[in-house]
């Protein structure tokens, strides 16, 4: 039976059935803080159809309380007889932090960690390429979260140059001809493409130059829907991993349910 991980962004809401690690289904949808529990519950009901009724469990995390406030209402009245875990601070995950707050820690970010150790060792850097935000987390050898960064994702980047740049306007996120672009459009592009690329790369440098570890010995994991935009212009890369943070929320599930 499967079961049902959704990581609820501040741009969007990706959500898989699960078994066994593996995901079977996904959907993307946007993330709207004015949708009740009802309305988030009609929209299971559409995406999963009768497969809504044969999932066993449900977990959830969330960058967005007010989100996370109807999935709670939702999961309580219309879930009440199927195990589901809200990931907030005081659920169990097995993993150590080394955070001055680990409470401020987004609960998506420590999914990704806790996924990242299990499923590729360490020490690793995660880094997730969402629309609001591009997280960088970093794992020591011995599976703890030792901390990391955080930057504007690319599509923020982008709304924030339409609306402040007179005579710029809004463009789709795909890799430019060349570096050096011959007009505005490509302008932009470039700068999302390479210059996000060159961003990670010089972080991901810097931090595996603070772990004071071997290059070599880092796993680097790139994972988050907005991903292929950038990894294959970045030479850090050892890994992609496209459902990191669900297979995180399954494991947390697992030790939680």
């Amino acid at each position: 039976m499967p079961l049902l991980a959704a990581d609820i962004g501040n741009s969007h809401t990706i959500m898989g059935l699960l078994v066994d690690g593996e995901v079977i289904a996904d959907w993307r949808v946007a993330t709207d803080e004015r949708r009740t529990a009802d309305d988030w519950l009609v929209l299971l009901r559409g995406l999963l159809e009768d497969r809504l009724d044969d999932v066993d469990g449900l977990v959830v995390c969330a960058t967005v309380p007010a989100a996370l406030h109807e999935w709670r209402e939702m999961l309580a009245r219309h879930f009440g007889d199927v195990p589901h875990v809200v990931v907030e601070p005081g659920v169990r995950t097995g993993m150590a932090m080394q955070m001055d707050n680990p409470r401020e820690v987004g609960t998506d970010r420590i999914a990704n960690a806790l996924a990242a150790s299990r499923k590729h060792g360490g020490p690793a850097v995660v880094v997730d390429f969402g629309g609001t935000a591009t997280t960088f987390d970093v794992i020591s050898a011995d599976g703890q979260y030792v901390g990391g960064a955080i930057a504007p994702g690319m599509l923020v980047s982008l709304e924030g140059l339409g609306r402040r740049g007179a005579q710029l306007r809004k463009v789709e996120l795909l890799r430019p001809r060349s570096v050096i672009a011959r007009n505005t459009v490509e302008a932009v592009q470039s700068a999302m493409t390479f210059g996000v690329a060159a961003q990670v790369e010089g972080m991901v440098a810097r931090m595996i130059d603070e772990l004071r570890v071997p290059a070599d010995d880092v796993e680097v994991i790139a994972t988050g829907y907005l991903a292929d935009v950038v990894v294959d212009e970045c030479r850090c890369f050892t890994v992609r991993d496209r459902w990191l943070t669900l297979n995180g929320l399954e494991m947390i599930f697992e030790r939680n349910s």
